[in-house]
Formats: C-alpha cells, sequence, structure tokens
C-alpha cells in the first residue's frame, strides 16, 4: 500500500506527503537522462545560481535562511496545536463511534427512525407498496437465526479485506480471529506527554488470545530537524510500539509447526521432532521491527515506512469512516483521489504499471 493511494490526511499526511515525493524523485531517477526531459533542462538554466551571487547579496540569502528556521520552529508550535485540537474533537467523535460500535456488536437494536435512509440506486428504493408486502411476508415467516444474525457480522474483516493496504498483510488463518474484532479507536496523548496515538483493537471474548484489546502506539516528532530543518513539513511518525498478545496454547497464528526428521550420528535411528516457525500474518502487526539509532537498511526502511503509512491510514480513513470502507464507497473515493494526484505527463506510465492491478480491483466486492 503506497501513499500515492492516501487521500491527503489531517496531521500526520506530511509525512505521507514526503514518501510521495520520495517516489516520485526514485521514479524521475528512472526516467532516463535529463536530455530526455528539456523541462528541466530550461528550469535549471531559470533558477540563478546563488553561489555567483555578490558577497553582499549572499550574506542577506543566509539572514532570510536564518529567518526560514525561526518559521519552521513556529511551524512545529502549529502542529502541537493541532494534535491538542484533534484530541478534544476524538471526545466530541467519540459517542457516535461508541453507537456504532453497539450497533456492530449487537449490543443495541438502532430504532426504525435511525434506520431511514434514502439514496438513489440501494434496495431500500423499493416502492412502498411492495416493502410494505415483503414486511407482512416477513413477519408470517418464522424468524430462524440465520435470517437475523447478531449486530454486522463480519464489518470490520470485511473492511480489512476491501483496503488493499490491509489485505496485503492479511492471511487465510487470521480471518476466524479477525472475526472477533468489534471495534478499532484511536487515543491520543496527554497535554505534556510526548506526541504520539495508540490504536486499540478491541476483541470480543474468543478461544485464540486472552487479551481483550491490542495495541499499537506511533511516536511522533513534530520539530524540525537540526541538521537539516528546511526539510520540516510537519510532525511525522518516528517509532511504534505494538503489545503482547496471550495466544492461547497451539492458537498462535503467527507461527506454524512444521516437522524435522532427525537422524541420530551414532545409531542411524531417525526421530520426529516438531518446530515452530514464524509465519505471515496481520497480527504481526502488534510486533512491530524497531527503528535502530545506528542508521537502518533499506528494507527496515521500507518496512517501517509502510507500517507507518498503514498506522496514518486506520487513525485518518478507516476509523472515522469505518462504514463506507464496509460498504465499498470509500474505496471509489481513494480512486477519484488517486486520479487527481495524477500529473498530465505521468498518467500513461502509471496506467501501464497498474495494469495488473486494475483488474482485481472491485469496489463493491
Amino acid at each position: 500500500g503506497s501513499s500515492k493511494s492516501e487521500p491527503k490526511g489531517r496531521l500526520t499526511a506530511m509525512e505521507a506527503r514526503k514518501n510521495e515525493k520520495n517516489e516520485a524523485r526514485a521514479k524521475g531517477g528512472n526516467k532516463g537522462s535529463q536530455a530526455d526531459r528539456p523541462e528541466v533542462i530550461s528550469q535549471v538554466e531559470r533558477i540563478p545560481n546563488v553561489s555567483g551571487l555578490p558577497k553582499a547579496v549572499k550574506r542577506r540569502v543566509y539572514a532570510l535562511k536564518r529567518l526560514q528556521v525561526q518559521s519552521a520552529h513556529i511551524e512545529a508550535k502549529f502542529y502541537e496545536e493541532v494534535h491538542e485540537l484533534e484530541r478534544k474533537y476524538s471526545g466530541l467523535y467519540q459517542p457516535i463511534f461508541d453507537k456504532r460500535h453497539a450497533v456492530v456488536s449487537g449490543a443495541v437494536e438502532p430504532t426504525d427512525e435511525e434506520c431511514e435512509w434514502h439514496s438513489e440506486g440501494e434496495e431500500d428504493e423499493l416502492a412502498d407498496d411492495l416493502k410494505k408486502k415483503i414486511a407482512l411476508e416477513e413477519k408470517k415467516e418464522h424468524t430462524t437465526p440465520a435470517d437475523d444474525p447478531k449486530g454486522i457480522p463480519d464489518f470490520w474483516l470485511t473492511i480489512f479485506k476491501h483496503v488493499d493496504m490491509l489485505g496485503d498483510l492479511l492471511q487465510e488463518h487470521d480471518e476466524p480471529v479477525l472475526k472477533h474484532l468489534q471495534d478499532i479507536t484511536v487515543k491520543f496523548s496527554e497535554p505534556g506527554q510526548p506526541m504520539s496515538f495508540t490504536l486499540e483493537f478491541h476483541f470480543e471474548p474468543n478461544s485464540y488470545f486472552s487479551n481483550t484489546v491490542l495495541t499499537k502506539m506511533y511516536k511522533m516528532k513534530s520539530e524540525p530537524d537540526s541538521s537539516d530543518p528546511f526539510s520540516f513539513e510537519g510532525p511525522e511518525i518516528v517509532d511504534c510500539e505494538g503489545c503482547k498478545i496471550d495466544w492461547v496454547k497451539g492458537k498462535d497464528v503467527t507461527v506454524k509447526t512444521i516437522k524435522k526428521k532427525q537422524k541420530h550420528k551414532g545409531r542411524g535411528t531417525v526421530r520426529t521432532i516438531t518446530k515452530e516457525v514464524p509465519q505471515d500474518s496481520f497480527f504481526n502487526f502488534f510486533n512491530p521491527v524497531k527503528a535502530t539509532p545506528d542508521g537502518m537498511d533499506e528494507d527496515l526502511d521500507f518496512t517501517l515506512t509502510a507500517d507507518f503509512e498503514i498506522g496514518h491510514f486506520f487513525r485518518e480513513r478507516i476509523i472515522p469512516r469505518a462504514v463506507l470502507y464496509f460498504t465499498g464507497e470509500a474505496l471509489e473515493d481513494d480512486e477519484s483521489f488517486e486520479e487527481e494526484d495524477v500529473e498530465e505527463g505521468e498518467e500513461e506510465d502509471l496506467d501501464e504499471e497498474g495494469e495488473e492491478d486494475d483488474g482485481d480491483f472491485d469496489p463493491t466486492a
């Protein structure tokens, strides 16, 4: 799931945008020499070379750079206040999210008035008399539990399947576990605490693990880098912390048991031993790789970036708009965002690259 598919969010979209720039640079690097792109050369020619400026003018440019650094520090404070606003408003959204959870889990049955919804092309646009007729027939028939399941079954699992970024992590052996996922919430750090947000995955009691909540905390930094203050574009996620999952014996989907034959050197007898080895699973999300202070290799950097993007997507898109990802409507929105982001000259390249993916994507699935 690249950040290209992600519409601009509010706060941490800054680092998503940074990734887009890096991607654009990487793509640019693969597109042949500058001679193939005359527009780049003409642009370079138009830009005056600062090193060639008179000494007195250069001094004044440095003064402007110092002002720019001051500006970046004020911007950092601005984003700290934005974080406070987000924290305040998350409290206002919470009653709505609590009601959503109650309906999804089946704890509350919404009233007829709360269920009224009129929109073009949906099945409830049947003629009134036809609706009444169906309602009468339904009353006559004895309703079995299968006809009227509790709440909205597989609500969050369906969302996982609809969102490409999460579908990439989802394995078949994860699905029975995620059927027990009843809510995903976000908590913001308290005032005075280091800036962070925590995703909380709430599970009903199940036979897989004893935790009721699994957490993933994303630590953020909103200050210009002293060695490169001009790169500051708002808060960025710098690290994340998972949680320990207390798996029931034999139910851990992050490992698989393999059998190995061992031959005894002296006696020549063969014995079979079983060994647990790691396997792909969404639940590895709660055991993230750690950023190392002494620099990272490319693979680790890529893994962390992907993890940060997923955390960002949960917080900015999925949690606030869950029902639209369940129905698939939000996926159409995301597609239209992608089209807007594409610049004219890039359209052909993207089409060629994306041909295979397009065939698999079905917003109504």
